[in-house]
Order: structure tokens, then C-alpha cells, then sequence
């Protein structure tokens, strides 16, 4: 896609948001503001190619080579920016029964993912084949409720990571859903399952006091929310009962969102929830503006790949 079309795409699709109740326009007419993007992806599920144009739902849609291009335009147009990934990176296509992730793992390096957490269909070769894949990602697995001391992904897993990007301190953090009903037992083995909420309180209680981080972001594979199991924990009652999270990018549900869902968290502030599909469809893309004094203010959309 050449760049003038995709910055009028975007521009089309984007929706303005704010955070802390501050306006985006004071920001971006400003000399002192900070532009960071975060760029994600969840649940590809191994979708290499793009979908032929036979393909009765997602015709030409879709492709690894499409996404590098794209985020190799918005990288030129902004630095700052960070590739993330929400999970379910296997299961779905021959490239995954064939090659194990070995092939999904290094071009997620080539395009150069910064961090992912992990979803239940990334246990599908068992824990020992998702260990077996790990020197092919040249990024860090971030899951802070996954509990892996007494399994072979010990140290190999990260709570989270946090970045610097021109003076702005990025915490992520992972949560993943739990495994008991949707993985077998034998496929992550002594893989000891954590409260969410719980865990997720306590690590934006680290990365905003003791790391002093500006902006918070949750990779999630709970999923969005589920309509007829609304208490079962989601995307949305997460961050209802927390605080301190700007944003969680989402996965597991497969949910299509056109832009970031606004929700209040427990003191009333705004958290910014995203989530885009499945398949490689679509890249996401949040925008955060940081005034010298560190408020910040987003924008974000869905882009079709």
C-alpha cells in the first residue's frame, strides 16, 4: 500500500480519545509533545499468506508482507514506536502443523515484534514445543499470571518489560486466560494459573510506583467480554477493577473493533481496551501525546491490512 493511501486510510478510521480528561488538540498544536505509537496484533493463528481473492469473508485481505510494509511506513513516520502481540501466534494453517512456529517466530522477528504474551493455542505442541521454538523470536514473552517456576519455560518468560522511547518509560505487562477446560493438562504441564485482577493490580502498582513508568500497557488473552458469562473475567471487567492500566490490547474472542473501546477503571479514569480480529487482518494502531509535563492524550484505529 503506498503511504499517501494508508495515511488517508488512517486518518479516515481514526477515532480521538483522551485520557485524564484532557483534550487531544492541545497536544499536537504544542512544540513539546511527545508522539508514541503502539502498533498490535493478536490471535493470527499462523496466517502467513494473505486470503485469496476466492476467499468468501476475507478476500486479499491479510499477509505477513503486507503488515511489515505497513509498519514499516508508520516506524519511518514515527520512531517511537513499539509492535506488540496479543497471543494465539500458532494453530491454524499447514505453516504451523509443518514447521511447529518455527516460521511464525522468525518472521515476527524480521518484522521486529518487541514483546507478545502467550494465548492457550500457543501450548498446542505442548509446553516442550513452545519451548523448543523460543531461540526463533528475537522478542521477549511477557505473562505475569502464568506461573512457570516449575516447567521448562522457567526464566524464559518475562512478567514484563518495560522500554524507554524519547524519555517516555513504556511498562507491558501480560496476562493470559486460563488453561483448564481449553488445553490439555499434559500440554502445559505444572503451568500454575493466577488470579488476573489480582495480578494485574499488582503489576501496574510496580510499573507505576517503583518503575515510574508514563504509560501502562496490559497484553491480554482473556478475551473482550463475554455476553453470556458477563462476571467470567474479560478485557472490560479487568479494567473496571483496576487502575493505573492506559491500555489493554486484547485477544481470544476474536472480536473485531473498528476503534479502542473506552472503559472507566476503578477510580473513574479512562482505559483504553483494543482488540483487531483475527488472522493478521488487521493491525492496530493507538497514538499517545505526552505535554511536557507527562499528561497525556491518544487517537486510535483499526487499519485493514
Amino acid at each position: 500500500m503506498k503511504r499517501r493511501d494508508f495515511i488517508q486510510q488512517s486518518t479516515a478510521a481514526t477515532a480521538l480519545l483522551s485520557l485524564g480528561g484532557l483534550g487531544l488538540q492541545s497536544f499536537t498544536s504544542g512544540s513539546q509533545t511527545t508522539q508514541i505509537t503502539i502498533l498490535h496484533t493478536n490471535d493470527v493463528h499462523s496466517h502467513i499468506d494473505p486470503f485469496g481473492p476466492e476467499d468468501g469473508r476475507n478476500p486479499n485481505k491479510g499477509g505477513v508482507a503486507r503488515r511489515a510494509s505497513l509498519v514499516e511506513n508508520i516506524r519511518h513516520e514515527n520512531p517511537n514506536t513499539l509492535l506488540l502481540d496479543a497471543g494465539d501466534i500458532f494453530q491454524g494453517t499447514p505453516y504451523f502443523n509443518y514447521y511447529g512456529g518455527e516460521l511464525e517466530f522468525k518472521l515476527m522477528s524480521k518484522l521486529k515484534y518487541d514483546a507478545a504474551t502467550i494465548g492457550n493455542h500457543d501450548f498446542d505442541n505442548g509446553i516442550d514445543g513452545l519451548y523448543a521454538q523460543l531461540p526463533h523470536a528475537a522478542f521477549d514473552f511477557l505473562s505475569a499470571n502464568y506461573d512457570f517456576s516449575n516447567t521448562i519455560l522457567d526464566t524464559h518468560v518475562k512478567p514484563y518489560k518495560i522500554f524507554v522511547k524519547d524519555g517516555i518509560r513504556i511498562g507491558v505487562f501480560g496476562l493470559g486466560v486460563k488453561l483448564d477446560g481449553l488445553v490439555d493438562k499434559n500440554m502445559y504441564k505444572e503451568t500454575k494459573y493466577l488470579d488476573p485482577v489480582e495480578i494485574a493490580q499488582d503489576m501496574s502498582r510496580i510499573l507505576k510506583d517503583e518503575e515510574q513508568c508514563d504509560l501502562i500497557i496490559c497484553l491480554s488473552h482473556l478475551g473482550y467480554y463475554y455476553k453470556n458469562f458477563p462476571e467470567r473475567i474479560s478485557d472490560l471487567n479487568l479494567a473496571r477493577a483496576t487502575k493505573n492500566i492506559d491500555l489493554i490490547i486484547g485477544g481470544h474472542t476474536h472480536t473485531f473493533l473498528p476503534k479502542p473501546t473506552i472503559e472507566k477503571n476503578s477510580e473513574g479514569k479512562n482505559v483504553l481496551i483494543n482488540q483487531v480480529g483475527c488472522y493478521g487482518i488487521n493491525l492496530g494502531r493507538i497514538d499517545f501525546y505526552f505535554d511536557a509535563d507527562k499528561n497525556k492524550a491518544s487517537k486510535g484505529t483499526s487499519i485493514l491490512v
